[in-house]
Formats: C-alpha cells, structure tokens, sequence
C-alpha cells in the first residue's frame, strides 16, 4: 500500500480549527492546473477503475477513501465525507483492524471535528503498527484541538524520529507556534518547504510562512509568501485568503474584496464566508454581507448534515447574526469537549458580547496561557478588561496587540488604535 501523507492545515481567524487531510503521494501537476485535467480527480476515478478490477484489494479501499477526503477539503464538499468512510470500513470488512484504513478513519473523524473519534482511531492504528509515522500525525492533529499541548508535541516528536520530512516538520512548526515560538517555528516551516516537491506541497509551505509573516505584522514577507504559493499553485484557495488579508491590510479593500469572492465562490467554508462578510460591511455593503452570512449558515448545516460538528463555526455565525446567548451556549459545548486556546478565546467573546465580561475574562487569560500570545487574543482581553474597568491593564494589551501585529484586523485593529489614543497610548 502506497503511504499515506497528512498536512495539519493551520489556524484561520477566529474559527481556527487544525483540521487534517489525508492524500495518496502526488505524481502529477497541481490540481486546478489550467488547460489540463484535475489530477485528484484522475487519481480517485483511477483507484475507482482498480477497484473493479480488484475489488478484494483493502489497501486501494484505504487509498480511495483518503482519495475522497482530500477531494472534500479541496472542494469543500463534505457530501465526500461519507465516501471516505464507506471506503475505509470497506478495507476494514476485508481486512480486519489494517492500519492504512484506521489512519483514513481517524483524519476523517478531524475533519468531522471529531477529535476524541480521531484519537481513539489513531491509538487502534498505534496498536497495529508502532511506528507508523502517519498515525501519529493524526494522534498529534487531534491531541492538539483537545488541548493536550504535551500529548500532542511528544507524538510530533515521534513522528519526527519515525519520518522527518514534510508532514512532520509541518506539525512541528504548528506546535512551535502554538507556544509561541514563532522563530522556531519558521525556521522549521522552511525545512519543511525544503522538502516540498509537488508543486500543492511547496504552495502549502508558503501559506504557512505567509501566515507566520502576517501573525507578527510582516507584510512585505506576508505578501511575498503568498505570491510564491500561488506561483507554485494557482489554485491555492489558502493563498488567496492570505493575499486578500494583506491587501486589505495595506488600505487595498477592493483588491481584498476581489479575492474573497473568488476564493469563496470555490470554497465556501462558513470562515471564508464570514471574514467576506466582514470586508463587506466594512465597505458599507450590509445587505452583500448579510447574503455572505446566510450562505455561512448553509454551509454549516451542510457540514454537520454529512457528520461534522464544528460549534466554533455555530458560536461565529451567532455573533454574525446578533444572538450572543446562542454564541455563549455553542462555544461552551466546546468548551467541554476541548480546552484548545482557540475556543477560550471564543468562547471569552461570545462572554463579552453576552455583557457577561467577569466570566469571560477567565477564558480570555487561559486563551494565552500556552504562550501564544496572538495580537486577537491580546485584543479580545483589551477590550474584556476594559470593559470591567481595568484601563491600566487594558492599555497594555491593546498595546501588545498593535506591537504584535498592527494589521491583525482591518475592522479590530482601528478599534485597538483609538482606544489606546484615548488610554494614552502605549506605556
């Protein structure tokens, strides 16, 4: 059975989730390549053809089912999601308890968000074979999004003494930067990017770079990153958010705007949708952003209707629409499923937006605690504190916020530079 790549696709705005996504090796160009044909297309219609021909063959069960999971997060369609898991419980009829399957499951149950499901699937390929380096990479994926930031960086580890490479040194850097250490995490993106030869490989690694250039208010770095990743693959829906992050960030509002009706006219994630519902309101266009927010909900729904649960996503879309009591309720439930930094920080705004700012300031310090001190986090504590009267302390987070990353929000970020003005600036 060929091998198994996974890639952790990073946090994105305030409905980061690291979601996984499990890909048979590339042979071929880069999907969306203009002219030619959609090679995950070719490479699922072709395991397709050998499973009639060989339709007792349990590995190319494994690999057709992580064929579909790849075309779902590519496409955004996650009416694929029940492909996938048909293919692997296929291979698993035909060979009880095989580890390639148990590894398409468990990337399956993190892109559903079910992140004790892809632990519990991780530990059973574990259980099968020991060093299997892509099973730890779903472990770690998912011991992330629960919370368990030890758990997850001693299976990073394993990972990278089992097979350095790529997928491994991607994971590595993500957890860097989870702690904080984003010149580590950097430099290690980089060796991942040193082995990056599939041209999706190489735009990936450039994303992430792009986006750890953005987090510390580097656009030139930010937009060069993006530009390579696009050159490497037009088709890089990723790059194409981040290229519209930095346009908007340099005063650029229509080119931003340009580029979120491209990327989510071909993938329409529920975040994509509203962060364009966010530029679009910003621009005065209420009633084009009230369209973006309904088509979120869609997408929501359809994502849960094919087994996902995504309550961040839920929280968001409450805030969107004015309802912060079902915001508080839906990111609570997470709450109580993971203690990931991502959802106290969420879970801290729904607080705050619900009027409920002593209760929200606890989870609004645990979303920093691990050292991951992001200019949101820091902003969304700001205006916690400020809110219950805290004006010195409010000051320095706001600043730490605009001393990380002034561009960190083109709606936030001027609310952060006025109302340190009006604290006195920075001490």
């Amino acid at each position: 059975m060929r091998r198994l790549l996974l890639c952790a696709a990073l946090a994105v705005a305030l409905l980061a989730i690291a979601g996984v996504v499990v890909r048979p090796e590339r042979t071929s160009a880069p999907a969306g390549r203009p002219g030619g044909p959609d090679p995950l297309a070719v490479r699922v219609a072709r395991a397709q053809q050998h499973l009639r021909d060989l339709p007792g063959d349990w590995s190319g069960w494994a690999t057709l089912g992580a064929a579909y999971l790849e075309q779902a997060r590519v496409t955004a369609d996650p009416a694929r999601y029940p492909q996938a898991e048909q293919a692997a419980r296929k291979s698993l009829t035909l060979r009880s308890g095989n580890g390639g399957a148990l590894v398409v499951l468990g990337a399956l149950a993190n892109a559903r968000h079910d992140f004790a499901g892809a632990r519990r699937e991780a530990l059973a390929a574990l259980r099968v074979d020991s060093y299997d380096a892509d099973a730890y990479g779903v472990l770690a994926d998912a011991l992330t999004q629960l919370g368990d930031a030890s758990g997850a960086t001693t299976a990073v580890q394993k990972m990278l003494d089992i097979r350095p490479g790529l997928a491994a040194y991607a994971r590595a850097s993500y957890d860097l930067e989870l702690r904080g250490k984003l010149d580590q995490a950097g430099a290690l993106m980089r060796r991942a990017l040193d082995d990056a030869v599939d041209p999706h490989d190489v735009a990936f690694c450039q994303v992430q770079l792009g986006d750890l250039a953005f987090g510390r208010g580097d656009l030139t770095g930010a937009r060069s990153s993006y530009a390579s990743a696009l050159s490497a693959d037009a088709s890089s829906v990723a790059a194409l958010r981040g290229r519209a992050r930095v346009r908007a960030a340099s005063g650029d509002l229509p080119g931003a705007l340009a580029d979120y009706a491209s990327l989510t006219a071909r993938l329409p994630g529920p975040s994509y949708l509203l962060e364009y519902a966010s530029l679009l309101s910003l621009a005065g266009l209420s009633a084009s952003a009230d369209t973006q927010i309904a088509l979120a909900s869609a997408a929501q729904q359809l994502f849960t209707a094919n087994g996902g649960s995504d309550a961040l996503a839920s929280s968001a879309l409450a805030l969107a629409t004015g309802s912060p009591s079902l915001a508080v309720t839906a990111a609570r439930a997470e709450w109580k499923r993971r203690q990931h930094p991502d959802v106290a920080d969420t879970l801290a705004w729904a607080l705050h937006a619900a009027g409920r700012d002593a209760e929200a300031l606890g989870y609004a310090r645990q979303a920093i605690a691990a050292g991951g001190h992001t200019a949101g986090y820091a902003y969304h504590l700001a205006m916690i504190q400020l809110a219950l009267g805290d004006k010195a302390a409010a000051r320095t987070e706001f600043a730490r916020a605009l001393t990380t990353n002034p561009y960190f929000s083109p709606v936030d970020g001027p609310t952060a530079r006025r109302a340190l003005a009006a604290l006195g600036g920075p001490r």
